[in-house]
């Protein structure tokens, strides 16, 4: 395991996002949900980092404390990651 947290970046209404978190969850890994439109704080934090406006966006924090960014329900890439 490379990562030591997942952050899924998301929305009430975005089913992308709740694809991600049954995936991930399907896979048994332990992620944190985060909700931009309850959060505004956490929504431009969203958009500072990673330039994006949308969701769903998954946070991998890996080992040595770098992030890697994924936009989109990108399966292939999530499995690559994280290692499942």
């Amino acid at each position: 395991m490379n990562y030591v947290k997942v952050k899924v970046y998301a929305t009430t209404t975005c089913p992308y996002c709740t694809m991600i978190a049954d995936w991930l969850t399907d896979k048994k890994v332990a992620f944190e949900k985060i909700l931009v439109d309850q959060d505004q704080k956490a929504a431009i934090d969203m958009v500072r980092r990673t330039g994006q406006m949308g969701v769903p966006v998954t946070e991998i924090v890996l080992k040595d404390g770098k992030s890697e960014f994924i936009i989109g329900f990108n399966q292939p890439q999530l499995a690559y990651l994280l290692g499942v």
